[in-house]
């Protein structure tokens, strides 16, 4: 009782903090349609759960694998594929939640500053947007947080065990994604929170940098898990698709950095809002305390910002999510000291209030109504109203399921990876009525299996994304014999997903 009475606040404040969190991430998760990178996971973890010899399959296309092994694992709790990836991206987010806790406490000795921060990721738009996909992001993020934690008490405490643990979660990310490495090429910065005042500083840092070794070995000596793969290579590979390899960038070393950076200074304006900007900014004037560590968190930031803009091929706004975390201390340290300097609890509550109103109005509208929030228009393309979100799969699986019901069935689909047929097999692929057959590319005429099957039993194709054939997305070449069952626009795009009988 007595350590009730003296952690009341702070467990009210956990315990409202959770249930926020998880009503923020659960409410109408599965309202807005599976996304085109979605369905590659989710169908990858159902494969992999049912084959060990596949448990690294997302190597294929050079993808780390950790994401796909935690999906595994919520698979066998939770029926429904799409939900059991979008949970395990919740939960991911809850460690995140807690990390931030624990990083904000730390990094300013205060835990207030560690609660707030914590509240305000659960706030956080661009958070609110991940931990309710089944994207690899939220566990980026995750690792990405709890990284800078055991770096900043790493270099505070000087412990093996912490150098230990450090290590191991380094490694955790760097099998979730390359930008894990990040972990590691900033580890250096840690040294503004060194106390060079003492006596024996030469031997701390000598000490520091053992530490550090140990650290990354036992990062990268996770990381070499993936070379058991003959897929290993792939990741290279991959990752030249995103970001330019060094002998490609210094033929033009600063033709992309303008046009990239504004990108990005776009999506982190949308989304940290202008009031989170503002009290970043305010951090570093409402207090002089804790300069070094406010330089830290931004160089943290700062960083890997630059560094995807210098050498980014192709950017999506998911891949500055992990960085954007170390902001999170600052905001909450502008909000702890503007809390004890308005004494007047009116003026209090209306600067909150507009502090808070542009971020929840963003997150409820995430929540409720996806397509006309206030996000980037890359997310909005991608997530809602372009070609590559699913809207309409749903519906076409229950009908498929019922015309399937007594009969077989034939169902092909425009593209070989991807949406589809993913889309279909993670709900379809056990029905043995249904067979699920991918084409590609799109030909003015009949394929020829197409021409075959539909003789024999009833046959339907899924057109949804761009042809030279097709005049429209969601639309087939002017030539085919087909008859429309059903169409479904994206969000308030103008794209398609349509389903086709071929008449028989």
């Amino acid at each position: 009782m007595e350590f009730l009475r003296k952690h009341r606040l702070f467990l009210a404040a956990s315990i409202g903090i959770s249930i926020l969190y998880f009503f923020s991430r659960v409410y109408n998760i599965l309202e807005l349609p599976i996304f085109t990178d979605e369905a590659i996971y989710v169908r990858w973890a159902q494969i992999a759960n049912n084959d060990a010899s596949w448990r690294f399959i997302s190597l294929v296309d050079g993808k780390q694998p950790s994401f796909i092994w935690a999906m595994m694992v919520v698979m066998r709790l939770v029926d429904d594929p799409l939900l059991a990836g979008r949970l395990t991206s919740v939960i991911a987010g809850l460690f995140s939640v807690i990390g931030l806790y624990f990083l904000g406490r730390e990094i300013f000795r205060n835990s207030a500053i560690g609660i707030i921060s914590s509240f305000i990721y659960v706030v956080f738009p661009m958070a609110i947007v991940y931990d309710r996909l089944a994207l690899y992001e939220s566990l980026v993020g995750a690792f990405a947080v709890w990284s800078l934690y055991f770096v900043v008490l790493l270099v505070r405490r000087m412990r093996l065990d912490i150098a230990l643990i450090l290590g191991l979660v380094i490694g955790g990310g760097v099998l979730t994604k390359t930008s894990g490495f990040f972990s590691i090429y900033l580890l250096p910065i840690s040294l503004l929170l060194f106390d060079f005042k003492l006596k024996d500083k030469y031997l701390r840092i000598l000490k520091w940098v053992g530490l550090a070794f140990v650290s990354i070995i036992i990062s990268y000596a996770i990381y070499s898990i993936l070379r058991l793969s003959p897929y290993f290579y792939i990741i290279e590979d991959k990752n030249a698709l995103f970001v330019y390899p060094f002998k490609e960038w210094i033929e033009h070393p600063f033709r992309f950095w303008y046009g990239n950076i504004l990108g990005e200074w776009d999506w982190l304006r949308r989304y940290l809002t202008m009031s989170g900007i503002l009290l970043i900014f305010l951090s570093f004037f409402i207090d002089k305390k804790f300069l070094r560590e406010k330089i830290m968190l931004t160089m943290w930031f700062l960083i890997p910002f630059a560094a995807l803009a210098l050498f980014g091929k192709t950017l999506y706004p998911r891949f500055i999510f992990f960085m954007t975390l170390a902001l999170i201390p600052l905001i909450a340290f502008s909000v702890f000291k503007i809390k004890e300097l308005v004494k007047n609890k009116i003026l209090l509550f209306g600067v909150f209030a507009l502090l808070l109103f542009f971020p929840l109005n963003s997150g409820y509208l995430i929540v409720n109504n996806f397509s006309e929030s206030p996000i980037p228009a890359a997310d909005l393309e991608q997530y809602s109203n372009g070609w590559t979100s699913g809207a309409g799969v749903k519906e076409i699986v229950e009908f498929l399921e019922k015309e399937a019901n007594d009969k077989k069935i034939f169902v092909g689909t425009q593209g070989t990876f991807g949406l589809m047929p993913y889309a279909l097999e993670i709900y379809l692929v056990k029905n043995k009525n249904i067979t699920i057959t991918g084409f590609w590319p799109i030909e003015e005429t009949l394929p020829k299996e197409l021409d075959k099957v539909r003789k024999q039993i009833p046959t339907y194709f899924l057109f949804y994304q761009p042809c030279n054939m097709c005049a429209n997305i969601g639309e087939p070449p002017a030539s085919w014999p087909v008859t429309l069952v059903s169409s479904y626009v994206r969000g308030i795009g103008i794209h398609k997903l349509s389903l086709y009988r071929i008449n028989p």
